[in-house]
């Protein structure tokens, strides 16, 4: 894949590769002849979801290879990457301001809709956040374009179904370091959350929304906005699954706040940390909703990470051998435990066993490792405190692409 193709490059190079016309390529995946020969002669950059899919399909490509390349992040690069600005573009197009010609594609069903959100989270959960921003920032496109010819229930689920691709351009955007645009997308969120069919999408952005306060630093804010929806579910003996999960978590969002307001807050962290695990307990398993993991082990794995936070790395050590189902959680939730797992024994100086942590986050979600700020600098403590010029520390370090 070269630097600085468009999608249609691409897809004329892989045509060709495959000695199809454009004729040929266009039956073989179902499109018309016409979108072929636009995004070849790059009259046009982009295409339905749907319309891409069936093309890398007829190509034998994934969807990504068309897209964007999967390291399209750069850690260290100046500026904004090349699919941070394409997020950006998606979450608030200027054609907002000032309008836009008519999309000449069909919008794309509601099946298609969601199943390409699916499969977005998936990717999410994956720790693959090159191929989210590769395949992010068309789903919004199709999405939007499906609300504004929807009438009706129609209307309403597609709304649902932009919210939640917002809410994960805003996990993306916010684990980039780029806060503030994560912020403009739950605002997107939200009001698409309203517009919905879904009565706990607002409960779930909620949650992401604490998150990106919390980031920003907004830490009495992070708190109120999770407590103030965790109010607002308020469950019962008779609640459903899922209102005992969206509960927990917003819990655990405002106990991470609460946590980070320093040692004065730290009995309400172990408030919260206590109702949380009581939800957990009632539920009984770890569920996936909205692709947000709640249930024993992740509340185990929060206490873990709450430990961490208050310095109490002993006590740290000592509850992470005892959390059930770790394997059941997606891979970057077990990542993060094994990072926090690392951040203890390096606080208490046992680096080889900090290491083997980090190792095993690597081989959970290795993608995820090179964005992940507080892993990075963890590597580069125990580096420099590693006499010997080869060890695994320092071969992680090389393969993370931490400087110095």
């Amino acid at each position: 894949m070269l630097y600085g193709e468009t999608i249609g490059d691409r897809v004329g190079r892989l045509r060709v590769r495959r000695e199809l016309t454009q004729e040929g390529l266009a039956e073989r995946a179902g499109v018309s002849v016409d979108t072929v020969r636009k995004l070849e002669q790059n009259r046009r950059h982009s295409a339905r979801l749907s319309t891409l899919n069936r093309l890398a399909r007829a190509l034998d490509v994934e969807t990504s290879a068309l897209v964007g390349q999967p390291t399209t992040f750069e850690a260290h690069a100046e500026g904004d990457a090349p699919s941070v600005l394409a997020l950006r573009q998606a979450v608030a197009p200027v054609s907002d301001l000032f309008g836009e010609e008519p999309d000449p594609e069909d919008p794309p069903t509601l099946s298609a809709l969601r199943a390409a959100l699916r499969a977005t989270e998936r990717i999410r959960r994956d720790g693959h956040i090159g191929e989210i921003g590769a395949l992010l920032p068309q789903l919004i496109r199709d999405a939007r374009a499906a609300v504004d010819v929807q009438q009706g229930t129609a209307r309403s689920a597609a709304c649902a179904v932009l919210a939640e691709a917002y809410q994960v351009a805003a996990t993306t955007l916010a684990a980039l370091g780029k806060e503030d645009a994560a912020f403009t997308a739950m605002e997107r969120a939200t009001d698409a959350a309203r517009r919905s069919d879904d009565p706990y999408l607002e409960a779930i952005g909620a949650s992401t929304l604490a998150w990106i306060l919390t980031r920003q630093g907004r830490l009495e804010d992070a708190e109120h906005v999770a407590l103030a929806q965790a109010d607002a579910i308020d469950p019962g003996f008779r609640s459903r699954p899922v209102e005992l999960s969206l509960w927990g978590i917003l819990l655990l969002r405002a106990a991470t706040a609460c946590a980070r307001q320093g040692e004065a807050r730290y009995d309400r962290v172990e408030d919260l940390l206590r109702l949380a695990s009581a939800a957990a307990a009632r539920i009984g398993e770890d569920r996936l909703d909205y692709a947000t993991p709640f249930g024993p082990a992740n509340a185990g794995v929060a206490k873990v990470n709450f430990l961490v936070e208050m310095d109490k790395s002993h006590e740290a050590v000592t509850a992470a051998r005892t959390i059930p189902g770790v394997r059941t959680l997606p891979p970057t939730w077990r990542a993060r435990f094994h990072v926090d797992r690392a951040l203890a024994y390096a606080n208490l100086a046992q680096d080889a066993r900090a290491t083997d942590a980090l190792l095993a986050a690597e081989r959970d979600a290795p993608e995820w490792m090179r964005y992940h700020g507080t892993t990075r600098q963890l590597v580069t403590d125990l580096r420099t405190r590693e006499p010997r010029r080869t060890a695994p520390i320092t071969e992680l370090a090389a393969r993370l692409r931490v400087d110095g």
